[in-house]
């Protein structure tokens, strides 16, 4: 498969150029650990009406760190595109852990899925943003394409997983409500 994923990564290499280089490396940052995920979701937290929206996009990091950096990365232990063509001038410091699926595109989906469902006026450019962030990691040479389709999948998948857990805890609570009135 790497074989297949490498020449679509080398021509992602021939649109490389200085200003494009200062913009991805800038966006991929806006993704490192999730901060601004979680920073989004927290801030949330703070405003009653979103609260719920927060909780969301936080259980969705949470999930998706789980199943993409506990385990899928260390049961799959794929090597990353920069140590098969090292004739590829990173960057960005190699990252230390293995590259399927790319964790920076599974938090931001995440949490681009599940504020598109809560809100899509925040949720329409977080999305934008976490489709930049995950070009961002081929761009870098960091992620092969289907790291980067996993990270889309287990992320919206894990935010689409809350939204439906914090559906079903709104109508218990609801019957609750009912059963009591």
């Amino acid at each position: 498969m790497n074989q297949l994923e490498l020449p679509i990564l080398d021509a992602i290499q021939t649109i490389k150029n200085p200003i494009l280089d200062t913009i991805m490396l800038v966006i991929t940052h806006l993704g490192d650990a999730g901060i601004l995920w979680i920073l989004t979701g927290v801030a949330l937290l703070f405003f009653k009406k979103y609260r719920k929206n927060g909780l969301i996009v936080l259980f969705s990091l949470l999930a998706g760190l789980l199943i993409t950096n506990i385990v899928l990365k260390n049961a799959v232990a794929r090597i990353r595109p920069c140590d098969l063509n090292a004739t590829v001038e990173l960057l960005i410091e190699r990252p230390h852990d293995w590259s399927f699926p790319s964790g920076h595109t599974t938090s931001s989906f995440a949490a681009a899925t599940a504020l598109l469902y809560t809100n899509k006026k925040i949720g329409v450019p977080a999305l934008i943003l976490a489709i930049l962030i995950a070009f961002s990691r081929m761009y870098l040479y960091v992620h092969f394409p289907t790291d980067i389709l996993a990270g889309i999948i287990i992320g919206a998948g894990c935010a689409l997983l809350m939204i439906l857990i914090f559906k079903k805890i709104d109508l218990f609570i609801l019957k609750k409500k009912a059963e009591k009135a």
